[in-house]
């Protein structure tokens, strides 16, 4: 066996990993970790950022090895593979065959189950939807040793249970996705600088509807008639050029830092080296699709930078009639306290609803940001944050919390019960168990 960890590394509960190897041990490891320690969780590549990927018991299954490609159709672009089959791997077949990824959140190394179990969605929410959209059925085992599949029309209650139910519903074997085609493995992408918030829902007003991704960068110490200002970038699928698998040169964090990289002043010196980089107000540039999706994803281990104590991300949503207040008062609320991330990101979420109970986006406006952890500091600030977020009938994004109260979880999600009603026995997180019990 081995440790594994959250990727914020909050709260530090290190998790006894069981590996699978093959699909048809599940049982036989599955049933061991249930008689020794009650209950579990599947955990993939650890790329969740808070206590949802924690088991309660402290015991994970670990699916990475169930890495295997079923089957796939080039023609249609059905591919059917296994829970542990990474985002990276999938696109480095299906992209010279023309086809990829419909929707695809920040990091390419999440796996195929953590993006169904946590229903991912990406730049193009305002077109595509979240990831679950896109699920055309997947096979389903329970602690008691039945296997289904499920889809739309076949086990439908398991199938909604399961997209975004941060794998409470049992252990998914193998899923099936819809791919979309491309003819270029190329993004063209336009980037304007824009001076405030105001501007920010002015550009994001006019543009989304014109292209396929959308995302803004936003300084998060900038205050005043400067409060947040930022970069908005745009991007299609160019119409023509290669179907190349980019491989970036990858550098890594080597170890993890006493104490996190960024305080007051390195943080406010880097977001205003990065807001002045961009000299003209618009630019266009043709990128890889790796730079595009995974800027982070070059640099390996980058948690490390946020020092032994980890970190938590802050990722809520709220509705359109009250969005733009309520985001301003966010960002008011964190540059005051002086704390925050170099990567801060504000992207409009569509009205496309996903069959998942749990889905985190709704339609409105969505702010993630990270934070190193420094307990007082971060409880005091993220109270600010929760009030902002209760009072716009908003919500936070499960995959990334690691301190959302009870009480707001089971009103932001009120089909939770529906979910708890489905749930596998032997299958709980550290966060149901903090958010359905307290």
């Amino acid at each position: 066996m081995s440790t594994v960890l959250s990727w914020g590394r909050y709260p530090n509960a290190p998790q006894e990993a069981h590996t699978v190897m093959w699909r048809d041990a599940v049982p036989t490891e599955w049933l061991s970790v249930i008689r020794d320690h009650q209950t579990t969780l599947p955990f993939g590549n650890g790329r969740s950022y808070g206590d949802s990927c924690l088991a309660a018991s402290g015991h994970v299954l670990q699916t990475l090895p169930l890495d295997r490609l079923i089957a796939a159709d080039w023609q249609s672009g059905v591919l059917r593979a296994e829970p542990g089959v990474t985002l990276e791997q999938i696109l480095d077949v299906a992209i010279p065959r023309g086809w990829i990824l419909p929707v695809t959140p920040g990091t390419k190394y999440a796996t195929l189950g953590g993006a169904i179990a946590n229903d991912v969605h990406g730049k193009n929410h305002h077109v595509r939807g979240t990831f679950g959209r896109h699920v055309r059925r997947f096979a389903l085992m329970r602690s008691d040793g039945t296997q289904f599949e499920c889809g739309p029309d076949e086990r439908e209650e398991f199938f909604a249970a399961t997209i975004g139910g941060l794998g409470l519903t049992g252990l998914i074997l193998w899923a099936e996705i819809q791919l979309m085609p491309i003819r270029s493995s190329m993004i063209d992408m336009t980037s304007i600088r824009f001076a405030n918030l105001d501007e920010f829902f002015a550009l994001s007003e006019r543009l989304d509807p014109l292209h396929e991704y959308s995302v803004a960068w936003v300084d998060c110490q900038s205050r005043g008639t400067q409060l947040g200002r930022g970069i908005f970038m745009v991007g299609d699928h160019a119409a023509n050029g290669s179907l190349e698998v980019v491989k970036r040169k990858k550098r890594t964090v080597p170890f993890t830092l006493p104490i996190p990289v960024f305080n007051r002043a390195t943080l406010g010196a880097f977001n205003e080296l990065y807001y002045r980089r961009q000299r003209r107000a618009e630019v266009q540039a043709q990128v890889s699709y790796d730079a595009y999706f995974y800027p982070l994803d070059s640099l390996l281990e980058w948690n490390r930078i946020y020092g032994r104590a980890g970190f938590q991300q802050y990722q809520c949503v709220v509705p359109p009639g009250v969005a733009r207040d309520a985001i301003r008062a966010v960002l008011d609320a964190i540059a005051r306290s002086g704390t925050g991330s170099f990567l801060a990101v504000l992207k409009r979420c569509g009205a496309l609803r996903s069959p998942g109970l749990l889905s985190f986006p709704i339609e409105g406006t969505s702010l993630a940001l990270d934070f190193p952890q420094r307990d007082a500091l971060n409880a005091r600030l993220f109270s600010q944050l929760d009030a902002i977020v209760r009072e716009a009938r908003g919500r936070i994004y499960p995959a990334k919390d690691a301190h959302m109260p009870g009480a707001d979880f089971r009103v932001a999600y009120p089909q939770w019960q529906q979910l708890e009603a489905l749930r596998d026995p032997a299958m709980l997180s550290r966060f149901w168990e903090r958010t359905t019990r307290t």
